[in-house]
């Protein structure tokens, strides 16, 4: 029987364990440090005997995780819901999850605990960072290049060409038609740069 732990049990984590039963497995416990009903990963460190998906939201936290999973030599899993299409030249980095009805075109790299989430649109050739969240019916045409740790809010489109920075957060629904910087707040249409993301 296909087992396999869940580091975070919210609302995201109870999502990645239903994607992680659509990849056949069946038996799933939860690791969770900030939630009583739940093991923390100090309590049950010692006793973990398969892989560790990320289900967690939050870019920061989840790169925290990752790394400390890293440093135990935890297997990270990668998760890809069955009903994602994936093109065969795209490369996956480990403990990504990839959400269902996802497309994912030729060419394109996907780094480390990266979320696509539900119905997101990777175009061709496109580049997304370690650690950075597209959220659900997100679009990215082709040649596209996504900073570490930024998140891309929902229903966000993003033109061909256009480079996103590190730790930046896109409104949701906002049209991407310029670059965007690093550590930044951008929204609206045309999305345009607001205010520093501290």
């Amino acid at each position: 029987m296909k087992k396999i732990y869940i580091y975070g049990a919210s609302g995201h984590g109870i999502v990645v364990s239903d994607i992680a039963k659509a990849c056949g497995y069946m038996e799933i416990q939860f690791i969770d440090d900030g939630n009583n009903n739940y093991h923390s990963f100090d309590e049950i460190k010692d006793f973990i005997d398969a892989p560790i998906a990320l289900g967690i939201g939050q870019n920061k936290i989840r790169q925290k995780i990752f790394n400390m999973l890293e440093k135990y030599k935890f297997k990270i899993q990668t998760l890809v819901h069955p009903s994602a299409i994936i093109a065969e030249t795209v490369h996956i980095g480990r403990g990504t999850v990839i959400m269902p009805l996802t497309v994912i075109n030729a060419n394109t790299s996907i780094g480390k605990g990266v979320i696509l989430n539900s119905s997101s649109i990777i175009e061709h050739d496109n580049i997304i960072n370690n650690f950075t969240h597209i959220a659900p019916k997100v679009a990215c045409a082709g040649h596209v290049m996504i900073g570490e740790l930024t998140h891309l809010g929902i229903g966000t489109s993003v033109i061909q060409k256009i480079h996103i920075g590190n730790s930046t957060i896109i409104g949701a629904g906002s049209v991407v038609v310029n670059n965007i910087g690093n550590h930044c707040i951008a929204y609206g249409n045309p999305c345009k740069e607001k205010k520093e993301n501290i």
